[in-house]
């Protein structure tokens, strides 16, 4: 009972703290982890033993989702490079350094248990990036770039990680021929996998005919994809992304209400799972300080300087790349492209669940640097999330990397006008009987799409025409919600009359809540 209090009152927190973070424009998941980390130390707050091998496929599937879902094949076949040089080749990098630091600092460490060790700390959390870097105003160009290296950098380090592991705990080297090519089965495989279940999924959600039973099957998707590839010794975070953006691709069989619904349930899902995510690591703390015992502050001292070598080598790595890319690269959604990218790109490197979920999994009684392991993974994660959340939107302002967003906005702009153009095509050359005004006002209606161009892009005319018809609009809707509101309080008096069936209410409010989302569609021609 206590862990649902815990997982409830985790819940209730999240919402809270992301109207906070909203208020103050401080990222939310780094607020989350900072009140339940003080939360800990607050005698008769229970503690949550969640079972270490349970942590990542709880969480990770369904995040990883809710990320890859918003990707493309054409973005990952556009930015190939980004997965190899930075999901793959930054990965091993930045584990070998760590690893090399850890053998150096901690009395008596073997190398592979100095590896598993690097192997956790490696990987930046795609998850902490979305949260934390997108509301900021980084171009979606950079932003892009990370998110992408964290889909698929999760997938090399758990490689890594399990055969340091294994290594350490059957006492032998590590053979590193053999894990380049259970590396690349892993890989393969997973690839496979998603492909299939990706298919699969798109052919049972158009055939399901509630669009809440499709909404529930995408969220029962990703554990099974994530299961299944685990079984059989493959990546389940490479199955789980490969079969979220086939799924995707496959969206122009679904409805506009369809994608609505489920944009909407994968908000909320994403948003409460990554709050317990992020809480339950903030819970973790007390129990860490615990059980390092006196040797806290030596176990502190060695995460520092290891949290220092990651943002060194990530560094070092950006820099490079950002060289290469101004000698070499022409791709318009390259990134680092200046100086400053590079530097905010660093500061990105941001860890989270899967570098803490990797050290509690070490085997207490078969890894003896496991509290060493565990504080090393708390110490990074405040260096890396805690302290770029907070100072990651001064960075973005000084530097002026902000700025560069708003020109991305073109690209926005010339979209709609690819979309309005096609539909006022269709309507201005259709045959119909409907009259004149009907037309207009259909016309109207997709000339919305350019309310947010830039001024610039038309003439003053053109602007005062569309005042005209954003205030006929909202005069209109003003008139339609309070007609609504007084329809829908009519209703609800009602459930509570005598003899009155609840279920026919929830039918009629269910009509009156269809009305009011169409009636926020409409718009009319002055």
């Amino acid at each position: 009972m206590d862990q649902l209090i815990v997982v409830i009152g985790l819940m209730l927190v999240t919402v809270l703290i992301v109207g906070l973070g909203d208020r103050f424009h401080a990222p939310w998941p780094v607020l989350l982890t900072i009140v339940t980390a003080g939360a800990a130390f607050v005698p008769g707050i229970p503690h949550v033993e969640l079972e270490p091998e349970l942590i990542l496929p709880l969480f990770l599937p369904p995040l990883l989702w809710a990320l890859a879902r918003r990707t493309s094949w054409a973005m990952f076949v556009d930015r190939w490079k980004t997965i190899v040089v930075h999901s793959v080749g930054l990965v091993i990098v930045t584990t070998a350094a760590v690893a090399w630091t850890a053998w150096a600092l901690v009395p008596g460490i073997t190398l592979a248990a100095a590896i598993a060790i690097g192997a956790m700390t490696a990987p930046p959390d795609p998850v902490a990036v979305e949260a934390v870097a997108e509301p900021v105003g980084i171009p979606r160009r950079l932003v892009g770039v990370l998110q992408t290296e964290g889909l698929f950098n999760d997938a090399a380090a758990l490689v890594a990680f399990q055969a340091a592991l294994a290594a350490t705990i059957a006492g032998e080297d590590l053979h590193f021929g053999f894990e380049v090519l259970h590396f690349l089965y892993t890989a393969v495989a997973a690839v496979l996998i998603g492909l299939a279940s990706g298919w699969v999924g798109s052919w049972l959600v158009v055939r399901i005919v509630d669009v809440p039973g499709r909404s529930g099957l995408t969220l029962v998707i990703p554990f099974v994809v994530y299961l299944l590839a685990e079984e059989i010794h493959a990546s389940g975070v490479i199955a789980v992304v490969v079969a979220a953006v086939q799924m995707s691709a496959a969206d122009s069989e679904v409805d506009a209400e369809d994608r609505l619904a489920s944009a909407s349930f994968w908000h909320v899902a994403e948003l409460l799972v990554t709050g317990i995510a992020f809480g339950l690591m903030g819970l973790e703390f007390r129990q860490i300080v615990d059980d390092a015992g006196s040797d806290l502050w030596t176990m502190v001292l060695h995460g520092v300087v290891i949290g220092v070598v990651l943002v060194v080598v990530r560094a070092l790595w950006m820099g490079v790349t950002y060289l290469y890319i101004r000698g070499y690269e022409d791709n318009a959604s390259s990134a680092p492209r200046t100086p400053a990218e590079a530097l905010v790109m660093t500061w990105c490197g941001m860890r989270g669940l899967v570098t803490l979920a990797l050290a509690l999994s070490l085997p207490v009684a078969d890894f003896p640097w496991r509290s060493e392991a565990v504080v090393i993974a708390a110490v990074v994660l405040v260096m890396s999330m805690v302290i770029p959340g907070f100072t990651l939107p001064w960075l973005v302002k000084a530097l002026g990397v902000a700025g560069v967003a708003d020109a991305e906005d073109a690209e926005e702009r010339a979209l709609v006008e690819r979309a309005r153009h096609a539909a006022l095509e269709v309507v201005t050359s259709a045959p119909t009987t409907l009259p004149p005004e009907s037309v207009a006002r259909l016309k109207a209606l997709y000339d919305r799409l350019e309310e947010d161009s830039a001024p610039g892009t038309h003439s003053p005319e053109y602007w005062q025409r569309i005042q005209q018809l954003k205030t006929r609009r909202d005069e209109l809707r003003s008139l339609q919600h309070r007609a609504l509101v007084a329809a829908q309080g009519e209703v609800l008096r009602a459930r509570n009359e005598k003899g009155q069936d609840p279920h026919v209410v929830d039918r009629v409010l269910e009509r009156l809540d269809r009305l009011s989302t169409a009636s926020n569609t409409q718009t009319f021609h002055h």
